[in-house]
């Protein structure tokens, strides 16, 4: 893991913003499906920097994209499942990458955390009935987790140069 000096932390603003943007502005957006790139930030913190930071950063942009541009109620559990994707892909991605550490990364954030957990969470918040709500959720996990194995490895190649470029 990199040491937390000021060019961390300027990196890992960067990326919060982005990933906000991402999230917040240019997603597509229901009340229980939200598909877009937001991954992409997370994902390279996760590669650039290690687990824990890609779970601030990730965590981070959940918990200020909220309070700035709310789209419905704050709820801690997003924040922390945001926190957890971070390091999923922090643990698989740092140092190593490979297909099946792709694959296992996207299957263990689209599978268990998206789509049980974060259903949950909507569960919770709205009242709304688990099952159905789960089998509504499937298409986005399907779509996203399809976005996510084509566009990482192409991340995975852009963060050595990423880092070359870096002071």
């Amino acid at each position: 893991m990199q040491k937390f000096n000021t060019k961390t932390l300027v990196l890992m603003a960067m990326l919060t913003a982005l990933e906000i943007v991402l999230s917040r502005f240019l997603s597509i957006s229901a009340w229980n499906t939200k598909i877009g790139f937001a991954f992409v930030p997370v994902v390279l913190a996760a590669l650039l920097l290690g687990p824990l930071y890609a779970a601030i950063v990730a965590a981070l942009a959940d918990f200020l994209g909220a309070i700035l541009f709310p789209v419905g109620a704050y709820f801690p559990g997003f924040t922390l499942t945001a926190f957890l994707m971070g390091l999923v892909y922090g643990l698989f991605l740092y140092r190593k990458q490979g297909f099946w550490r792709i694959l296992a990364a996207v299957a263990l954030h689209q599978l268990i955390l998206s789509l049980l957990l974060n259903t949950l969470w909507i569960s919770v918040l709205y009242g709304s009935p688990f099952a159905p709500l789960l089998v509504s959720r499937l298409p986005q996990c399907a779509i996203l987790a399809a976005v996510q194995l084509a566009v990482i490895p192409l991340l995975v190649q852009l963060a050595p140069r990423l880092k070359a470029a870096m002071p």
